[in-house]
């Protein structure tokens, strides 16, 4: 359509790409959630990444046809250079199947590369993060959706246009006033203990080292997990790290670190245990020594957390997993089921780098 013009969205557009949004909400095309003006504003115009010129809008004789928001690359802490983000695209269903999508992926693609990207993505790591419902739940949410919407009518636009599938995730969820332990968790318990492997709650008396675990499975993102939560245990008080409170809350005091002990290393370990205002069971994920593998740890933690999900008074958990992941079978049979399918999507950008 050669009478559509992109430019930056200005604040008189904002009526019209919120009914688009809210549209979309409400025909269940979307699992996202609807939106104000004001709540539009503050999620993707003048925090970090978030320019106003880079919301753009699509337009014909004045009527929006449709939006789509990016991230440039390196405007966020931790932003990996030359990579930038693809927040969202919506077209008006009455403007679609002709063009406006493919000009606004392209008109994003142009300014992102005007910034130096070489790639744009569709992932978690976007600092503009979206809650999405999680189908089948009594109005449960996750705070940040992972990638594409797999599931999404709309999903088969992205490869048509120039995106790949980098990796593929489940999304499951649990609904806890349904949980039980499973009968032989405590069997498994007592076969590691017989084995010199204690699992449950750390005590940060016991100085275990955890280098070795975290330089097993590659990790910096773990040790520093263990480094700050064991450090705020010793000193009694919360972790006052921010990147590690769910909904930006400082918790009242240092939370639940469950871990594998054996011979004075950590061989495993999930948490921390919170929850969010949500009420959703919050922790940072879960990890065990590949030299510990197939014991029943990681079955034995897992369980652990639920219960102590369950004690902090949460409502439900869920968590994102590779489809292919071995481990989402521990989950599955700790009664968590798949909620939706995502995946993350990668575009090279002319004259930069592939997308792999």
């Amino acid at each position: 359509m050669s009478d559509i013009r992109i430019q930056p969205a200005r604040p008189e557009h904002l009526p019209a790409i919120l009914e688009i949004w809210n549209g979309c909400v409400r025909s269940g095309e979307t699992l996202l959630f609807p939106m104000t003006e004001e709540s539009f504003r503050q999620k993707f115009v003048g925090r970090p990444g978030c320019e106003p010129d880079n919301l753009l809008a699509a337009l014909r004789d004045g009527t929006v046809l449709g939006f789509a928001h990016g991230v440039a690359p390196q405007t966020f802490p931790g932003g990996r250079p030359g990579d930038a983000f693809l927040t969202q695209l919506m077209v008006d269903p009455a403007a679609r199947g002709r063009g406006v999508g493919r000009a606004l992926l392209h008109a994003m693609a142009e300014k992102m590369r005007a910034r130096g990207a070489v790639r744009l993505l569709i992932s978690s790591v976007n600092p503009v993060n979206l809650p999405w419902r999680i189908p089948g739940s009594p109005g449960h949410d996750h705070d940040n959706m992972p990638g594409a919407d797999a599931e999404s009518p709309c999903f088969g636009f992205l490869p048509a246009c120039g995106f790949r599938v980098l990796y593929r995730e489940a999304a499951l969820y649990i609904n806890l006033a349904g949980y039980r332990p499973p009968e032989d968790l405590e069997r498994i318990r007592a076969r590691l203990q017989a084995e010199g492997i204690y699992t449950g709650p750390y005590d940060a008396a016991w100085d275990c080292g955890f280098d070795r675990l975290c330089d097993r499975v590659g990790s910096e993102y773990w040790r520093d997990v263990l480094r700050t939560e064991i450090a705020a245990r010793k000193e009694n008080r919360p972790n006052a790290d921010p990147r590690f409170w769910p909904d930006g809350r400082m918790p009242a005091g240092p939370r639940t670190l469950l871990t594998a002990v054996h011979d004075g290393q950590i061989v495993g370990f999930t948490g921390p245990v919170d929850r969010q205002s949500s009420g959703r069971g919050w922790f940072t994920g879960i990890c065990t020594d590949p030299e510990y593998g197939r014991r029943g740890i990681a079955t034995v933690l897992f369980n652990d957390l639920l219960s102590s999900f369950v004690r902090e008074g949460a409502a439900f958990t869920s968590l994102f997993t590779g489809e292919d992941n071995p481990a989402k079978k521990i989950y599955l049979r700790a009664g968590l089921r798949q909620a939706r399918r995502f995946a993350l999507m990668g575009m090279p950008l002319e004259g930069g780098e592939s997308d792999g």
